[in-house]
Order: C-alpha cells, then sequence, then structure tokens
C-alpha cells in the first residue's frame, strides 16, 4: 500500500506544481462570473438555474485536466514501468485517480459555495449542493479517467477526451441538479443522492478495470 499511497501523493505535487488546480477554480469562476451577463441580472432566474449551471462549470472545469491524467505518463515511457510495478495496474489507476480528485476535485468543491452565492443561492440550500457534489464528483472522475485512458494514445487528445466523456457524466449531472433543485423547495431528495451515490460506487468498481484495458492496449 505503501506503493499505492507513493502514487498518489505524486500525481498531487505534480498537479499543484503545475498550477491546475489555480486553472480548476479559475475557470470555474469564471464561468459563474459571465453567466449572468448571458442570462440577464434577474435574481430569481439565476436562483432557478443555479443548481444546473453550476454542475455544468464543475464539469466542464474537471473536462479541462482530464486529458493530464494518463497522456504525460504515456509520452515519458511512464505508463511503461507502471505495467512493471509489484502492483496491479488497476490499483495504480486508483491511486492516480485519487490524486487527481484530491488535487483538482477538492479545490473546486471547496470554491462551489462562493460561486454559488453569487449565483444568488442562499446559504441555507449550499450543504444540498455540496452533499450532491460529493456524492457524484467521484464518478466524474473516475468516469472521466475512462474517456482519458481510450484518448491516451491519440496526441493532443483533449478534445477527444471530452467527447467521450461527455455521455458518462450526463446521469450525474441530471441526478445531481436535480438533487439540488429540490433543495430549492425546501426538500431533501435522498433517492436522487443516493443513486449519486450507487453511480460513484459502481464506477469506482468497474472504471480502474475498464481504464487499466485501455492503457494496456494503448502500450502494445
Amino acid at each position: 500500500m505503501s506503493v499505492f499511497w507513493a502514487i498518489c501523493r505524486q500525481h498531487v505535487v505534480l498537479a499543484w506544481r503545475g498550477g491546475h488546480a489555480t486553472l480548476a477554480v479559475a475557470f470555474l469562476f469564471i464561468g459563474v462570473t459571465l453567466m449572468p451577463f448571458g442570462l440577464g441580472p434577474e435574481l430569481a432566474l439565476l436562483q432557478a438555474l443555479a443548481p444546473g449551471l453550476l454542475w455544468v462549470v464543475l464539469i466542464m472545469a474537471l473536462l479541462t485536466s482530464l486529458d493530464r491524467v494518463f497522456q504525460a505518463d504515456y509520452e515519458d515511457g511512464s505508463l511503461d514501468q507502471m505495467l512493471l510495478m509489484p502492483l496491479p495496474l488497476e490499483f495504480v489507476v486508483l491511486a492516480k485517480l485519487l490524486g487527481h480528485y484530491i488535487a483538482l476535485v477538492l479545490p473546486l468543491l471547496l470554491a462551489v459555495p462562493l460561486a454559488g452565492l453569487l449565483l444568488n443561492l442562499a446559504p441555507a440550500h449550499l450543504p444540498m449542493l455540496l452533499l450532491a457534489m460529493l456524492a457524484g464528483s467521484p464518478a466524474l472522475v473516475l468516469l472521466g479517467g475512462i474517456g482519458a485512458s481510450l484518448a491516451v494514445s491519440v496526441r493532443r487528445g483533449g478534445l477527444l477526451t471530452v467527447l467521450l466523456s461527455l455521455p458518462f457524466y450526463v446521469p450525474v449531472m441530471i441526478f445531481g441538479a436535480g438533487a439540488t433543485k429540490q433543495a430549492l423547495a425546501g426538500e431533501i431528495d435522498e433517492a436522487r443522492l443516493a443513486i449519486l451515490g450507487l453511480i460513484s460506487l459502481a464506477s469506482l468498481l468497474a472504471a480502474p478495470v475498464a481504464i487499466a484495458a485501455a492503457l494496456r492496449n494503448a502500450v502494445r
């Protein structure tokens, strides 16, 4: 397990040194800041659309960084070394995705309450928004990792990664935005939160296997 945590820590350090977390959070606030200019100054409209808008911006901010998860390892030959590690490739993949979650997704989630306030969300509704995102965000990273692994052998495959990952994200965004929207009506949507958790759990079980298979195929 020491190898697992070493890989996770290395990914976190490289992401922070490269300023990827700062860029993702900046993207989040740029998107939230520009939205009122397109939708107009109507506060009630902003509040009604805020749940879906925040999920969309969160997903877009995450998509901007997905191509870096495995691409650099493929290009510099580190991926070949991963196949020779005593740790199974599935666990190596899981360690890198956990590092990606810690380095990029957690800063985004910490920034979401302020972004919600900018979109006129009441402070009382922010805990439900964060709870829904905490339940669904692991699935975003794991499912996005599948798209990143399928495009790993394509030079500058960022756009292809986005196109491959977006279909996986649709259920997460639908249930996440729905759960947050119910919170605006003063209700706790336990069913949608449970579905988000189940999607994340299923992704945790299936995604590392699918990603490892795609990476093995890429280095053949």
